[in-house]
C-alpha cells in the first residue's frame, strides 16, 4: 500500500510540473525561485559567488529549462508538455538509479 501512494505522489507531481512554469508567468515573477542561471543572480545580487563562477560550466542539463531546443518560442501549451516530458524523464532516472543501486546493495549482504 505505501508503494502505491508513492507512486501516485510521483505522478501527480510530474502532472503538476508545469506549474513551475505557469505560476511565474501568471504573476510576472521571472524564473522559478531557485533556478537562476550565473546571468540571473548576476543580475539580482550584483556579482557571481566565486563558486557558482568557477563550476557552473561544468554542468549542463540534458533538457534545459525543461525543454526542447526551440521550443521557447511555441508558448506554454508546447512548453508545459515538454516540462511533464522532462518530469518523467527525471522521474525515471532517479527510480532506475535507486533500483540499481538497490540490487547491487542487496547482492553485497547476500
Amino acid at each position: 500500500m505505501t508503494i502505491k501512494k508513492l507512486w501516485l505522489g510521483i505522478i501527480a507531481l510530474t502532472l503538476l510540473s508545469p506549474l513551475g512554469l505557469l505560476l511565474p508567468d501568471h504573476f510576472k515573477a521571472g524564473a522559478a525561485w531557485g533556478e537562476w542561471g550565473a546571468e540571473e543572480i548576476q543580475t539580482l545580487m550584483g556579482y557571481i559567488p566565486q563558486g557558482l563562477a568557477k563550476f557552473s560550466a561544468l554542468w549542463n542539463a540534458p533538457l534545459p529549462d525543461y525543454a526542447f531546443k526551440g521550443w521557447e518560442e511555441k508558448g506554454l501549451g508546447p512548453l508545459s508538455a515538454a516540462y511533464v516530458f522532462s518530469a518523467i524523464f527525471g522521474a525515471a532516472v532517479s527510480v532506475g538509479i535507486v533500483f540499481l543501486l538497490g540490487k547491487i546493495l542487496t547482492k553485497k549482504n547476500d
